[in-house]
């Protein structure tokens, strides 16, 4: 099934493993890829970010060996969290709080994984971790490409639009009209802060225009802001694609393997 999902390479010519690391004192889980059969050759490194919130969207064993075995059997060591509190993680699912660091905690790990060329780093994320990505390169800027995929840049559009993001920001965020709440909601939205992007790392957008969990607004709007600052990207708007991007995986894995040969050497 692996093999008909993500093609014989991605299974032949890949490891992936599961992995438990300290991100500010808490034990949280991942997973790592790379090539098989390198010998001495060392390959770049992807950070890709999980969508969804809690355990919904958590990757189980079956599509990390799919996902981040594609990745890897593209010439990549791949680092994945679930995120704090999630897949028997310790600590609590912040939505693109604290648990950003879950992200940035996976650089170190680099340095312990013999195949990885700890100088070239890309960053990946679908929906929820498209904002997760777009938080990270906020806080850290030697990313040398970055994707995302229906990815949320303005929680408050969001949380008006969508019902979908309505109920689960209900559970993580304690929903309702308030002060606080409304900061949480703009502290996770890149939209409020472009400029703190770096201006150097060129992000390919892609998003379906008949996704009705995250809306296509989300990537128009956040260009028009990439325009005026002047921080190369690429925004692709696939006709007819939902959130997930179903009908257009050849032309999407195609897209996301060709920005990250580009721009990671």
């Amino acid at each position: 099934m692996i093999k008909s999902g993500w093609g014989k390479e991605a299974f032949d010519n890949s490891a992936v493993e599961k992995i438990i690391y300290l991100s500010d004192g808490l034990k949280v889980h991942g997973f790592i890829a790379r090539p098989v059969n390198a010998g001495n050759k060392k390959f770049p490194c992807i950070i890709w970010n999980r969508g969804g919130v809690g355990q919904s969207g958590a990757i189980d064993d079956f599509n990390a060996r799919g996902i981040f075995g594609q990745l890897a059997s593209w010439g990549y060591v791949v680092f994945a969290s679930q995120y704090r509190g999630n897949a028997g993680g310790e600590g609590k699912d912040e939505f693109g709080g604290g648990d950003v660091n879950d992200v940035l905690n996976l650089i170190p790990l680099a340095d312990e994984v013999p195949v990885a060329d700890t100088k070239l780093w890309g960053i990946e994320g679908w929906s929820r971790g498209g904002m997760m990505t777009y938080l990270t390169l906020t806080k850290n800027n030697n990313f040398k490409a970055a994707v995302v995929s229906g990815a949320i840049s303005n929680l408050d559009y969001q949380a008006d639009d969508s019902r979908f993001t309505k109920t689960f920001l209900k559970d993580i965020l304690g929903y309702e009209i308030s002060s606080e709440v409304k900061q949480k909601f703009y502290e996770r939205s890149v939209m409020n802060f472009p400029d703190k992007l770096p201006k150097h790392t060129p992000i390919l957008i892609l998003h379906g225009t008949n996704d009705e969990r995250v809306t296509p607004d989300n990537s128009i709007d956040l260009s028009k802001k990439l325009i005026e600052l002047k921080i190369p990207f690429r925004l692709v708007l696939l006709e007819g694609g939902d959130h997930f991007l179903k009908s257009h995986r050849k032309e999407v894995d195609e897209m996301r393997r060709n920005w990250f040969k580009k721009y990671l050497v």
